[in-house]
């Protein structure tokens, strides 16, 4: 009975990764976007390798994960630990050279540009992205940090403080500001 409710979980998590890149992707979650996502997304391929990856974890299945890490790694071009948490519909635009580390929680619907890091600097802990945030290409969040719903994330800045909800981080060492366009933005 358990293994069935785990296999109904990970379908539905499935799916609703599917709804949620199909509007991140197009706007709307029609069949044919959805289609669409799942047979043509890296994304998609990215969400549904690590929810199998998150199964073979919680059955114990030895190698699987390293395995399908592994695969994850050579194929798409990035790395996620294996204590990594990622919500519903992470969108990575582009996969190459992303690596997020440790036990880091990423929120729902989180957008990653290309070449990030989420990780550590210091071995004091990991970064939690909660929802609906972009990270720029290039840009590198470290430490325990908290980075707020909806803020933006600059290219190539370096995140090593919180960041608040709705604001804007840029530059090395990032600086914050409030974001501007809050009340115009339809996520």
């Amino acid at each position: 009975m358990n293994f069935l409710k785990s296999k109904r979980s990970m379908l539905g998590a499935l799916v609703s990764d599917a709804m949620e890149l199909a509007r991140a992707a197009n706007g709307h979650t029609d069949a044919k976007s959805i289609a669409k996502v799942v047979l043509t997304s890296d994304s998609y391929r990215i969400t549904a390798l690590n929810r199998a990856r998150e199964a073979a974890l919680d059955y114990h299945i030895p190698l699987v994960n390293h395995v399908l890490r592994v695969a994850q790694t050579a194929v798409l071009g990035i790395e996620i630990g294996k204590d990594v948490t990622l919500g519903k519909g992470v969108y990575f635009v582009h996969s190459l050279g992303i690596v997020i580390g440790g036990d880091a929680r990423i929120g729902d619907r989180v957008r990653f540009y290309g070449n990030n890091t989420v990780g550590t600097a210091k071995d004091n802990g990991y970064p939690v992205i909660e929802d609906d945030v972009w990270i720029g290409a290039g840009a590198r969040i470290l430490g325990p940090v908290r980075i707020g719903a909806r803020s933006r994330i600059g290219a190539n800045a370096v995140v090593l403080q919180d960041v608040p909800p709705d604001s804007v981080a840029v530059g090395i060492p990032a600086r914050i500001f409030p974001r501007k366009d809050t009340d115009d933005v339809v996520l």
